[in-house]
């Protein structure tokens, strides 16, 4: 069975980042492929699951999506908002394509080598611009960034709970340059 978050019932779509304007909508850092789906799939939940929210998209400013949700009608009201974490269940969701994984399914994989020697475990997945890249958190040394590319991740298995690494020449080499 998979380690870490992979297979999770509820993946986090977005974060609240602050109140927009003075009538409570608010702005949402959107995790979602394509950013305005994060109202898309129905309501969203808090983190402990116990407080469902309607988002109503009223559009986009500067990388996030401005949303109303019922009840929210001043700018103090979205601002203790600011930071909630925004779930759906992972049912709410479109399967995915092969080759093709919510970063949820990624993180706590265990990254081997092609010979089982373990590696780390993922971390995190960033994108600045060029691409995914997995960072590997490792026992005995500092984490380590991987292009999430075909090449160097040639073999990603969620449901075995691991992902094969074969990094380039000097990635995994703990020395001091």
């Amino acid at each position: 069975m998979p380690t870490g978050k992979a297979h999770s019932h509820r993946l986090c779509v977005g974060v609240v980042t602050g109140p927009q304007g003075v009538r409570g909508a608010v702005r949402i850092k959107s995790f979602t492929e394509v950013p305005e789906a994060v109202t898309a799939y129905g309501p969203v939940e808090d983190e402990s699951g116990e407080r469902r929210l309607e988002l109503k998209a009223c559009g986009t400013a500067k990388g996030v999506v401005i949303a109303r949700i019922p009840g929210v009608e001043s700018r103090d009201q979205a601002e203790t908002l600011r930071g909630l974490r925004l779930y759906l269940p992972r049912s709410a969701l479109p399967q995915t394509e092969p080759e093709e994984y919510y970063h949820a399914d990624l993180i706590g994989l265990e990254a081997m080598l092609r010979d089982g020697t373990p590696v780390g475990r993922v971390r995190a997945i960033y994108n600045f611009g060029a691409g995914d890249t997995l960072e590997l958190s490792r026992d005995s040394a500092p984490s380590v960034l991987v292009p999430f590319t075909r090449e160097v991740v040639p073999i990603v298995a969620p449901a075995e709970g691991r992902l094969v690494v074969e990094p380039p020449s000097g990635l995994l080499d703990d020395s001091e340059p």
